[in-house]
């Protein structure tokens, strides 16, 4: 006769129950990170108030609480029971070589909030807390004091704000178009030296004099809106009576916390988001926004999409529907099985070797003689870095293309058969279309690896700071060539190389966020056609 021991482990509720356990403490798991990185993400975009403290010593700390930290008596055995330490943003960077400070509580005398105490979000140095003591225009005294200052400074810093912007149009778009036409010139210039294009060099020779007579005017233009960006300047004072100045073009926008309501703060909390997926980075990274790293990433998945899926589903197709089963193609599956276990960074180093130097360097040797020796395809890019991630992805594309294929029921290719089609027609019409929910699991599959993956990618085409986005209005508007941004690439950066680690871990739960919820948007948009084409395709079993 079974003890009870032994017939509760015969019933098999122990394993249930264990499994139970572990995906439930999986999804803890999961959820917590998720958590972590959604309150650090999403709390850097509020305002907070800002703070002073007065300290025993007589000197003040202005800035913003930034957390809180309890030291142990076993540590500090005359410390209080219950006192800690508060960690302060006192920004002002310039002055003090810090972002952040570590204030002991039981030095801090009094703690006020100043309705006065402005916030200067800058665009180097990061921010700078303190007061408006007086407006310069040049070297002239304009307005003097902190209440005419601060209402003098607000339509000053609108006006730079505009004058950034047609800089920064001038710069990127006008001189650089004209500096794509006269490298285009050069170019050409070059292949007629190379013998590769014949006639006259007098109409290239007018078109680059035209060129550069407009950028000329362009850089004449440019230098006037300069001029105008540093022409105003505000004196500031910091808590303990440093003065500061600074030019009014370095500051994106000035706040007074203390006085914003609720309303207002939630409106600045909203710009910020914004700005942050709409604009470039600035400050090594730490600061700005994150566009060229989403833009980038988005880009080279969908990229690597269009490349992964046709060789996934051919490669599956012929496998499965073609190939005669034996030994070979066994051998092909278990060498397919195992590509999917190679560490990612071989398949960089291979991008590296054959796309980059073999097809890269070939290319640019035919095609593209005039440019060297500056590489052009011979060196790291989006389509490079795309096709190194496609093969990367393609067995995961190939196994489930796979099942997909062995779930369509046989009754259907031999329906379509003895209806008169084709073995071709009865794949493009009926075969293919039943197993794409499966084709499209192995897709999601596949974008959900690529858009993490990080090691191929340095090896292969991603840098700090892309100067270009890979797409812009320049003919042939898509270049393929180009290094760019993305946002694994852009975490490891700011996390672990940059010059100013405290400034930088806000950014680095930020571009987490968003990396997350750029995957889940592409998942999530392949899932809905997975279903539809489920519902369609109601044969299907998967």
């Amino acid at each position: 006769m079974r003890s009870p021991f032994k017939t509760f482990l015969a019933s098999g509720n122990v394993f249930i129950w264990g499994c139970a356990a572990g995906v439930s403490v999986s999804l803890l798991m999961v959820f917590g990170l998720l958590l972590l990185i959604v309150i650090n993400g999403l709390g850097y975009f509020w305002t907070s108030n800002v703070v002073d403290l007065t300290l025993k010593s007589g000197q003040h700390v202005m800035g913003q609480l930034a957390g809180r930290e309890v030291i142990p008596r076993s540590v500090t055995p005359d410390r209080p029971e219950g006192k800690g330490r508060l960690r302060v943003k006192i920004g002002n960077r310039d002055i003090n070589g810090l972002d952040f400070k570590w204030v002991n509580e039981d030095q801090i005398v009094s703690q006020a909030y100043p309705a006065d105490a402005a916030l200067l979000e800058r665009r180097e140095w990061g921010n700078m807390y303190g007061r408006v003591k007086a407006v310069y225009k040049g070297e002239t005294l304009q307005v003097e004091g902190n209440d005419a200052g601060w209402i003098a400074l607000a339509p000053l810093i609108s006006a730079t704000n505009d004058l950034h912007q047609q800089i920064a149009r001038i710069e990127q778009i006008e001189i650089g178009s004209i500096n794509a036409e006269l490298e285009q010139a050069r170019l050409k210039t070059r292949s007629f030296e190379l013998g590769k294009e014949r006639g006259s060099l007098n109409d290239l020779t007018a078109q680059i004099a035209a060129a550069e007579s407009r950028y000329q005017a362009k850089t004449v233009e440019l230098d006037a809106l300069r001029t105008q960006f540093d022409e105003y300047s505000v004196l500031m004072v910091d808590a303990n009576g440093q003065e500061k100045q600074i030019s009014v073009g370095q500051i994106i926008r000035a706040l007074h916390p203390n006085e914003m309501g609720l309303l207002h703060k939630s409106w600045i909390y909203l710009t910020n988001v914004w700005s942050v997926v709409s604009t470039e980075p600035r400050e090594a990274n730490t600061e700005g926004g994150i566009f060229p790293a989403i833009f980038g990433t988005v880009m080279m998945v969908i990229i690597m999409s269009l490349v992964v899926a046709p060789f996934g589903v051919l490669a599956a197709l012929y496998l499965r529907e073609y190939a005669r089963q034996g030994v070979m193609v066994r051998l092909v599956r278990i060498a397919v099985n195992n590509l999917a276990g190679v560490p990612s960074i071989v398949f960089g180093v291979f991008g590296l070797g054959f796309f980059i130097y073999a097809i890269g360097g070939t290319l640019d040797t035919l095609f593209f003689p005039e440019r060297l020796p500056t590489p052009t395809f011979g060196t790291g890019g989006i389509l490079w870095a795309s096709l190194t991630l496609a093969l990367l992805t393609v067995p995961v594309v190939i196994v489930a293309t796979e099942e997909g294929l062995a779930a369509v029921p046989r009754e259907f290719r031999e329906g379509s058969l003895a209806l008169g089609a084709t073995k071709l027609e009865t794949m493009l019409k009926v075969v293919i279309p039943s197993a794409l929910p499966g084709i499209l699991t192995g897709l999601i599959l596949a974008m959900a690896r690529a858009a993490g993956e990080v090691a191929p990618l340095m090896l292969t085409g991603v840098v700090k700071l892309a100067p270009s986005l890979p797409v812009d209005g320049s003919w042939p508007f898509f270049h393929f060539d180009r290094k760019f941004m993305h946002l694994g690439f852009h975490i490891y950066d700011v996390g672990f190389q940059s010059p100013n680690v405290e400034a930088a871990k806000p950014m680095v739960y930020i571009t987490t966020l968003v990396l997350i919820a750029v995957v889940v948007l592409l998942n999530c948009t392949a899932i809905v056609l997975r279903n539809h084409l489920r519902k369609k395709y109601a044969g299907s079993v998967l």
